[in-house]
């Protein structure tokens, strides 16, 4: 920290605190003490009333009015060394341009600002909770006002035609950064003022915030920045790298280093989601909230989204398509912020992927017989499905380009686990393609069905009949029993757990059984051929031919 008085001037540190000076000069007597803001000016041999009309003023026969202000009783005779002041009312008023505007943002509060406008000196701009509005100044300075801020272009003056900006801002609330750049004039004067502190600055990037709570900090990227808390004789020279926190009493705390910039390489290169934008943000140690900005161009000068968030995710409403800029630096428990890391970000939502309809998430299909299918999009030309053992689709085992229905017959995809997805695609008005995202990868099982029941071993016990089969762990089975070998007189349609059956409580009489094998994955065989059955007697097959058993043929009747 380095401590200022608070009757410096500007020095070659590059900060400039233009106070009201008590000490008017002319040839024959010291001038009183200035009632309102202005330059100071030493005379050098050769000056004249004329010359420095045009050098402030802009018109040389303006000189009367420095004459009148500096009490000066010869205005042909000025002495080299002695100080005159050029009230800053007097200088040559300038404007700022609006170069971009999102979300509500007005001028004191009714009239909505536009991209382009001119801003006159005591302009104010107020922007509400989605607000961001960018603004030129005459040399070259950028100043962007951050959402819920409220921000006065207090004084907008230029030296002479062509000379220096004479700038002052007043935030009542909120945020704003700037970007002012450097330039050799040493009568250049950047300042923004708080409730409790005053910012002088040259050739930097920072940015001021004004909390809730009634809290001023600055953070300096580049250059040097002079703080100084209203009514005190002392201040702070930040270097770059640097930040502090003025209390709402005007306590000057003392200057940190800021937080480094976050790691952004685990946030997604794209976002596809239609809904919302959602970002994860990286941890970051010392870090007590996240601020977030999306931006059209690299310098930020754009924002249409941003957000002050305490949780891992960032989120607000989508973006239309293109490539944007996000930024993201954390802030300390002093509300400072640190370092910004920034990266290019994609938004593609259109047009909307299909929804899925077929499989059911995680279901098995049987091999040769699964398809996939996915509703339809109005308005898209074709399909691209795809296929892939792993979610992340770096190896692709089956896709469809160009399918002009929302659906895919598998083939022969040998057994295994997928994964599968589908994209719109539509025709732009020059003719071109134009792929929408993928939809979330859906998972299923290619599988081969189980086998259909052939051998089916009876025991005759009198009038009961038990039958049982051989059978693969998981497997469960459906048992059909009819009176007819056409099965449309069922008298039992049952699901067992094991591969045995008894006809017990049957009446006498001649019966027909299938039963279908049922795999743990789903999948079910074909029914087995017909087995006749006589209670009472002996089982035989459909030929009407004794059934075999292990220890033989089962008695006739």
């Amino acid at each position: 920290m380095r401590t200022i008085p608070a009757s410096s001037s500007i020095n070659a540190a590059g900060w400039v605190a233009l106070a009201l000076s008590a000490c008017m000069a002319a040839p024959a007597k010291a001038a009183p003490a200035a009632p309102e803001e202005s330059i100071p000016h030493t005379v050098i041999p050769g000056d004249t009333l004329e010359r420095l009309a045009v050098l402030y003023l802009g018109e040389s026969r303006q000189w009367p009015l420095l004459q009148t202000y500096n009490h000066v009783s010869d205005p042909r005779r000025l002495r080299p060394g002695t100080v005159l002041h050029v009230p800053t009312r007097l200088l040559q008023p300038a404007s700022g341009t609006v170069e971009f505007v999102q979300g509500n943002v007005t001028l004191s509060g009714s009239t909505p600002v536009q991209a382009g406008q001119q801003l006159e000196e005591g302009s104010r701009l107020q922007s509400g909770p989605d607000g961001f509005v960018s603004v030129r100044l005459a040399d070259g300075s950028v100043v962007r006002v951050q959402a819920q801020s409220d921000v006065q272009l207090r004084q907008m003056r230029r030296r002479g035609r062509a000379g220096s900006l004479q700038s002052v801002l007043e935030m009542h609330s909120g945020s704003l950064e700037t970007s002012v750049p450097s330039q050799q004039e040493s009568l250049r004067r950047f300042e923004i003022r708080t409730p409790t502190t005053s910012t002088s600055v040259r050739g930097t990037r920072f940015d001021v915030n004004v909390t809730p709570d009634g809290r001023t900090t600055t953070a300096v990227v580049e250059g040097s920045v002079a703080v100084q808390p209203r009514g005190t004789a002392t201040g702070a020279l930040l270097a770059p790298g640097q930040g502090v926190a003025v209390s709402a009493a005007g306590e000057l705390g003392q200057p940190r280093a800021l937080l480094p910039a976050p790691d952004l390489s685990a946030l997604p290169a794209a976002l596809h989601d239609a809904a919302l934008l959602t970002l994860p943000l990286p941890a970051l140690q010392g870090a007590t909230a996240y601020q977030v900005r999306i931006a059209r161009d690299a310098q930020l000068t754009q924002v249409v989204r941003q957000g002050r968030f305490e949780g891992p995710q960032a989120v607000w409403p989508v973006l239309e398509d293109g490539t944007y800029h996000v930024a993201v630096r954390g802030l300390d428990d002093a509300g400072i912020p640190g370092q910004t890391a920034q990266r290019t970000l994609v938004v593609k939502t259109q047009p909307i992927p299909p929804l899925a309809q077929a499989p059911a998430p995680s279901a098995t299909l049987a091999r040769g017989q699964g398809e996939l299918r996915c509703t339809e999009v109005p308005g898209v030309r074709a399909y691209h499905l795809q296929v892939a053992r792993q979610p992340d689709f770096i190896d692709v085992a089956l896709a469809a380009a160009h399918q002009t229905s929302c659906q895919l017959a598998l083939a022969d995809l040998p057994p295994g686990s997928y994964h599968w997805r589908a994209a719109s695609v539509r025709q732009l008005a020059d003719g071109t393609l134009d792929q929408g995202p993928f939809s979330p990868p859906q998972p299923f099982t290619v599988a081969d069905r189980p086998e259909a029941l052939q051998t089916l071993q009876a025991q005759d016990r009198g009038p009961h009949v038990a039958l049982h089969w051989a059978a693969q762990p998981g497997q469960t089975f459906r048992l059909v029993l009819a009176r007819d070998v056409g099965f449309e007189q069922t008298v039992e349609d049952t699901r067992l757990d094991q591969p045995t059956w008894s006809s017990h409580g049957l009446p006498a009489g001649t019966y027909y059984v299938r039963i279908q094998v049922l795999a743990a994955s789903g999948l079910q065989s074909d029914f087995s051929p017909p087995r006749k059955i006589t209670v009472g007697g002996s089982v035989q097959d459909g030929s009407g031919q004794p059934l075999q058993s292990l220890t033989g043929t089962v008695g006739s009747p």
